[in-house]
């Protein structure tokens, strides 16, 4: 499967250094999405590892991720790269990202960019299935993120 960016943007009514807290946050960030089960926080603001569990066709996946922070800047930017594999099933997944916060008056405004890349078996499944899933997860995020500042 080809490389799938994105980027989403969202302006929440808080400022900066409010959104910052939440964002970072591994706990709550974690609740936000549905395919992630336990979080590790290895050493803060810097290395995490994490636990993907979800059923993509006839495929149950259960991804151990290695999370490591490769950018930041608080309370403006953070980046990261989170790489793993399910080796049940024989699948690899990649995710670059690098999240920017940008005052806007009283409000902030979350610019999310990134890449994502599954391998392996459940690849097979095809990229629409896989951009479908991806768009979820960046869905239950962003709908997480503007009901924590209502």
């Amino acid at each position: 499967m080809p490389t799938v960016d994105f980027n989403r943007t969202l302006t929440v009514p808080a400022g900066e250094t409010a959104v910052w807290s939440t964002i970072t946050d591994v706990a709550t960030v974690a609740g936000w999405v549905s395919i992630v089960g336990q979080v590790e926080e290895l050493d803060h603001l810097a290395s995490y590892r994490a636990v993907l569990s979800d059923r993509m066709g006839p495929f149950k996946l259960g991804a151990e991720l290695s999370l490591k922070v490769t950018q930041l800047s608080p309370p403006q930017r953070i980046g990261f790269t989170a790489e793993g594999e399910d080796r049940q099933i024989g699948s690899r997944i990649k995710v670059q990202a690098l999240m920017a916060l940008l005052p806007v008056g009283e409000e902030t405004m979350v610019e999310v960019q990134g890449s994502y890349e599954v391998t392996g078996r459940v690849a097979t499944l095809g990229a629409s299935m896989i951009r479908t899933k991806g768009e979820k997860i960046l869905d239950e995020f962003f709908t997480a993120l503007a009901h924590a500042f209502e």
